[in-house]
């Protein structure tokens, strides 16, 4: 056990150095060579690796090195060394002074320092380029005003209008007024929260993100629970969906449990959505061809998002045949959120919410909140591009998962957003384990509502997976003050915040409470389709509704045809 232990630590020489000098004070007959050589064999690895790195950095000056240079941007020091293996600059050494700290891709990959991470020997172009190349940026901060009242200076010293700054088009003659567009340098960007401007039902902020809508006691408050699935509804997961949604588990209101669907076109059967639909369940969208180029989502236009994400709910609306106006919410694919361009359209097409940002794991989580003011937590997630302007859209926020198997004992780890990312999790107890401690961590704090965000295939590739989840539900549901609703059902709540005595009433919750019935067709149209769009393939369109003339696609989301 103890060498198994050494060996997850072969990375860490420091760590390896402390736990050795512990074990040592234990009385020398328990000790035997056969034990020890594993522990001196990794402290003479550590020890001829940190001789190669201060052969490396010697000469090098630190301060120089990691003048304005951001934490996070690694760099390499020459372009002769090998390509896997790069620096950033750490602000740990003694008295706070910048010291080097190596990152090393493992074998057969390099770093490619324009994107920032590791990738496949083939793919990595960059190899001669030694660090991310420098943007102009605008000088926003100085002792004294260098440009009259309502502008502000570009890098060159150019003056122009505040609100050309971070507008998605460069003014400045160096660019420099698109290079400083964080929610934190925005020069337009949205007011921190003021409580006295926001108040509900159509305004909800505070400082951290941490306090409770209407001020209720958290005793008083029900733990919301959320459980979301992203991707096409088909015949691979309709009968997970059914096993955990199969009506006869209930809230303590009466009401069937409920979650909530960001439905990506491709494969997706429209019966079926319809069919969940029917049954109380939110439908959302998850993009029309979630392209598998992240840098597409991040970087997207106002039109990529308008296609995708409008494109997709007109697609549901017209074959699952929801006609109530209901699909509200999206989530970016890859988490990749787009920026003020995705918001803007958010607003303009009338999606109340988003459920893409997260939140990195801390002691206590978020509510959501509203982005009229400034997003109370760091833009954490994929890409950086949260929105920093106000927009009159929800944020239903992600809050990281804490995946430590012992919490107790455990050393810390970066949280996770999906489940199936928490990567550690390898069967059904760990599962166990995750989905209680986090409960806990809600429950026992402000009882912010708690996301179990899956994809359909991680719990279906292990059949205890699946038992544990439905395990979880079911112990849940044995509570009174537990409810298991959808991403909109949280935001009424927050619009109307009720205590636990009295939710059996809360009329919101009452809407398709416990639906019976048949589905609206048993046999749906198998709609054999083409789109000059996606050349060469036959894909199937299930739908209760008339087949399209085409296969519904982003210049033709109706199906209809299009004219090039």
């Amino acid at each position: 056990m103890q060498v198994a232990w050494l060996r997850l630590r072969l990375t860490n020489c420091h760590a390896t150095r402390v736990w050795v000098k512990i074990k040592t004070l234990q009385p020398a007959l328990e000790l035997n060579m056969a034990r020890w050589w594993p522990i001196l064999s990794v402290l003479l690895l550590c020890s001829a690796a940190a001789q190669s790195q201060s052969d490396k950095l010697e000469g090098v000056d630190v301060e120089e090195v990691c003048a304005d240079r951001p934490a996070d941007e690694y760099f390499r020091l020459d372009t002769e060394s090998d390509c896997r293996e790069v620096y950033r600059c750490d602000s740990a050494g003694e008295d706070g002074s910048n010291r080097l700290a190596p990152i090393r891709c493992a074998g057969g990959l390099a770093f490619d320092v324009i994107r920032q991470l590791c990738d496949w020997k083939t793919n990595v172009k960059n190899c001669d380029v030694d660090q991310k190349p420098r943007k102009a940026k605008p000088i926003l901060k100085t002792d004294e005003p260098i440009c009259p009242d309502g502008k502000l200076s570009c890098g060159d010293g150019e003056c122009l209008d505040k609100e050309l700054f971070c507008n998605g088009k460069s003014d400045c003659k160096d660019e420099s007024d698109e290079n400083a567009c964080s929610v934190d340098e925005d020069p337009n960007r949205a007011p921190e929260c003021d409580p006295t401007q926001c108040a509900l039902p159509d305004c909800f902020c505070s400082a951290d993100g941490t306090r409770i809508p209407g001020g209720i006691e958290p005793q008083q408050v029900p733990q919301m629970i959320t459980i979301t699935f992203n991707g096409a509804v088909n015949v691979d997961n309709i009968d997970l969906y059914d096993d955990i949604f199969n009506g006869q588990r209930q809230n303590p209101n009466g009401c069937s449990i409920k979650g909530t669907f960001f439905v990506s076109h491709k494969y997706t059967n429209y019966s079926a959505v319809q069919d969940l639909h029917r049954r109380g369940h939110e439908i959302s969208v998850f993009s029309l061809t979630h392209k598998d180029d992240p840098n597409y989502w991040s970087g997207g236009s106002y039109d990529d998002w308008l296609a995708e994400m409008a494109g997709s709910r007109l697609i549901v609306e017209r074959f699952a045949n929801i006609t109530d106006g209901s699909i509200i919410g999206m989530r970016a694919p890859y988490l990749r959120v787009g920026g003020n361009k995705q918001f803007e359209m958010m607003a303009d097409q009338f999606f109340v919410y988003d459920a893409s940002i997260t939140a990195s794991l801390g002691r206590v989580p978020i509510w959501p909140y509203t982005l009229y003011f400034r997003m109370p937590h760091k833009c954490n997630g994929n890409a950086h591009n949260c929105p920093s302007r106000s927009h009159p859209v929800w944020e239903m926020v992600m809050n990281e998962l804490d995946r430590r198997d012992d919490p107790t004992f455990d050393e810390s780890l970066p949280g996770c957003h999906m489940v199936d990312s928490c990567s550690n999790v390898a069967s059904g107890d760990q599962f166990a384990r995750l989905l209680r401690h986090n409960f806990n961590r809600h429950y026992n704090s402000n009882r912010a509502p708690l996301g179990l965000h899956f994809h359909a295939s991680w719990l279906k590739s292990k059949k205890e997976y699946r038992d544990e989840l439905i395990k979880f539900i079911e112990e849940m549901l044995g509570r009174n003050d537990v409810f298991f609703v959808t991403n909109l059902q949280v935001i009424q709540w927050m619009q109307n915040p009720t205590e636990l005595n009295s939710l059996r009433d809360f009329q919101e919750w009452k809407e398709k409470c416990d639906v019976k019935g048949q589905p609206y067709c048993s046999l749906p149209n198998a709609c054999p389709l083409t789109t000059r769009e996606l050349p060469g393939e036959t894909l199937r369109l299930f739908t209760c509704m008339e087949c399209p003339n085409n296969y519904p696609w982003i210049l033709d989301p109706t199906g209809d045809g299009f004219s090039v």
